[in-house]
């Protein structure tokens, strides 16, 4: 062998040593696939078969049962899984229903609207409480009208309630108004909590329409006012691009003015207020920097650091 041949010999030995080398790893890859796959396919089976059990469970099954594989499908937070929770709204026990209500809010907002809108008229109290609750977060504009009716005829005070939540949640203006009516109603230890709600529900159709979100923690979890995070809200001024505000405002002031009013519904108003971001609170909301309770004078303080942002 001549002393070129030799020389490349190392050479082509390393080249089909590193042919090879690729080779497995191709085969390696193609074979982690492939159980990549295999795993895939496990997990939807897996996760069908589940499916088909609770189906089965809600056939035949006992309550408690029933209610275990509602939680579950309510913590899939799927489509496909509320599905299956659709034949238990339509079950013998009250629990069941009332539970089920929260298990189909996945579905598409107009499905969940057309099987869930039934149970606003149940007999029982508990399965329109939750079914009111549901439709707050499934938030399809078509659930307002059936809501406010509740709000106006329903002799349950907790159903108004969960309707009042949810009107609030869905973010509709044109639902502002009614609520207006609950505050303009003289204060009593009866209806604190409709009231309480009313103003939180302002409060928050007005940020929905300001800031497209929804927040549940006010104040801003009371952290000092250089780290709170205050959304620039979307019109200069509310209340003249939407006048039904305007009304609000006036009426939010005088709940924060009333000196019968709760502490828990004057808190609201201050939220609401904030949310609203009239200068006309600004006065109001100062003088409750002081308030005996500690929440009150948090919140004003956070509803005045809005409408001052904006200016």
């Amino acid at each position: 062998m001549g002393k070129g041949a030799t020389a490349k010999c190392p050479t082509r030995r390393l080249k089909m040593a590193m042919t090879k080398y690729q080779l497995q790893i191709t085969s390696c890859k193609f074979w982690f696939r492939g159980l990549l796959l295999l795993f895939v396919l496990a997990g939807n089976s897996f996760a069908q078969t589940k499916l088909e059990t609770f189906a089965e469970i809600f056939k035949r099954g006992k309550t408690e049962q029933k209610r275990e594989a509602l939680f579950q499908i309510r913590n899939l937070k799927s489509a496909e899984a509320s599905r299956i929770a659709i034949p238990a709204l339509q079950d013998a026990d009250e629990i069941i229903r009332a539970t089920a209500a929260f298990s189909v809010i996945f579905l598409p907002s107009d499905e969940a609207l057309q099987v869930l809108l039934p149970l606003l008229s149940d007999k029982k109290e508990l399965v329109r409480r939750e079914t009111a609750y549901a439709l707050g977060k499934v938030r399809n504009p078509n659930s307002v009208n059936p809501l406010i009716q509740i709000l106006q005829k329903d002799k349950i005070l907790e159903v108004r309630n969960a309707a009042i939540v949810a009107l609030g949640q869905i973010g509709e203006v044109s639902t502002v108004a009614e609520l207006v009516k609950l505050l303009q109603k003289k204060p009593n230890d009866k209806e604190e909590f409709l009231r309480r709600s009313a103003a939180r529900s302002i409060g928050q159709i007005a940020q929905i329409i300001q800031t497209d979100k929804v927040k549940v923690i006010t104040p801003e979890d009371f952290l000092p006012e250089k780290y709170q995070i205050i959304e620039k809200p979307k019109y200069a001024n509310l209340s003249e691009t939407f006048p039904t505000f305007r009304t609000a405002n006036d009426v939010l002031i005088q709940t924060l003015q009333n000196p019968k009013e709760t502490d828990d519904v004057k808190r609201e108003a201050a939220f609401a207020l904030g949310e609203i971001g009239d200068v006309s609170a600004i006065p109001i909301l100062q003088a409750n920097l002081n308030a005996k309770d500690y929440y009150l004078a948090e919140i004003s303080q956070e509803a005045l650091n809005k409408i001052q942002k904006k200016f």
